[in-house]
């Protein structure tokens, strides 16, 4: 085993934020060494924190442990290309960086397409009108899709300094009287970020704990959907107050919205639901704003709510300017017409629902 047959395995490793260029090609592998039975690789960073940075030392270590005979020993290290020191890990900053945040609520569903982003992003700007101060974190780090719903997409979050030596924190983006962040800000214009678990955790509690959110009432976490490891780990690892589960009429997206609730109530988590939001509850044209279509069925989550014990903060009309608002950055919650007032009455809602507990 040579150091260049390590550099050939290392050119394998692609970085997903980098047009998926390779680390060798990208000039981030600083050293090789190897000894007997041991092989040390050394890669750079630059000043800027890179997000993908725990998952690319992950990814170094498994395609060395892949290629090499084996019982070697892989140590990775990282060093700042401007000041070559190792750095601590970013998940050393604990809790410091959330604990002027009064309530931290997670946006959870039992499966996609139910719209749960539109409603955590038009959630967040109606609790800001209503006089709160709210970030939320983009943790759906396989389709993060705030950025393009608050059109902040060309943006990317700046770094300060933290208060201890090699950590550095991102200063979250801010419009709309609401404070974003979103993995997505990190990765290229369709760029899939292909992460096993362990890795999706790890960028998550970055886009949680690395970030200088400073005081706020609510924070909310709009979750992937499903109940894996990620939700897991969310909830043990980050002081997560309860969950708001979101849900549309139909059949197939009530019972999985169950697994969701059972997920959260479960023992080993315990924590409380809010309430559910039943979106898409029914359609109404543009042109005839008076009417309803119940398409995917009518008071599905209402009566999953009742069932299942847990309150229904809110139904959430199927309104072709919702979809547009969301598609152009500007969430209809910004609005005046009735789909903005019953994102309003959701967020007084879910207040009031948070008080109680």
């Amino acid at each position: 085993m040579t150091e260049k047959e390590v550099f050939d395995w290392l050119s394998q490793v692609q970085h997903p934020g980098k047009d998926d260029k390779d680390i060798v090609s990208l000039g981030m592998v600083e050293e090789v060494t190897v000894t007997e039975g041991k092989v040390t690789v050394t890669l750079g960073f630059g000043k800027r924190p890179d997000p993908l940075k725990n998952y690319l030392v992950g990814a170094v270590r498994a395609a060395v442990y892949r290629n090499a005979p084996g019982g070697v020993e892989v140590e990775v290290k990282t060093v700042t290309k401007e000041a070559p020191a190792a750095k601590k890990s970013t998940l050393d900053l604990g809790l410091d960086q959330v604990n002027e945040v009064a309530h931290i609520i997670a946006v959870a569903s039992g499966k996609g397409g139910v719209g749960k982003s539109t409603v955590a992003v038009n959630l967040a700007i109606a609790l800001s009108r209503l006089g709160y101060r709210v970030g939320l974190a983009d943790a759906d780090v396989y389709g993060p899709s705030v950025p393009i719903m608050t059109g902040t997409e060309d943006l990317q979050p700046e770094a300060e300094p933290g208060e201890e030596e090699g950590k550095e924190l991102f200063i979250p983006i801010e419009k709309y009287g609401v404070k974003w962040m979103s993995i997505g800000y990190f990765a290229q214009p369709g760029q899939a970020l292909i992460w096993r678990g362990p890795m999706a955790c790890s960028a998550l509690k970055q886009m949680i704990l690395q970030v200088k959110w400073g005081p706020l009432d609510y924070l909310l976490i709009d979750l992937p959907p499903g109940t894996g490891d990620i939700h897991i780990s969310l909830v043990n690892d980050i002081p997560v107050e309860g969950a708001v589960i979101v849900t549309t009429p139909q059949p197939v997206a009530l019972a999985d919205v169950e697994k969701g609730v059972n997920m959260f109530q479960n023992p080993s988590i315990n924590r409380p639901i809010f309430g559910l939001v039943e979106n898409m509850a029914w359609f109404t044209p543009e042109e005839h704003p008076d009417e309803k279509y119940y398409i995917f069925g009518r008071d599905g989550g209402a009566t999953m709510a009742e069932r299942l014990g847990i309150g229904l903060l809110g139904q959430i009309p199927l309104v072709q300017s919702i979809r547009e608002a969301g598609d152009n950055g500007e969430p209809v919650a910004l609005g005046t017409r009735p789909d903005a007032l019953a994102f309003l009455e959701l967020g007084r809602k879910l207040v009031e629902a948070v008080n109680k507990e």
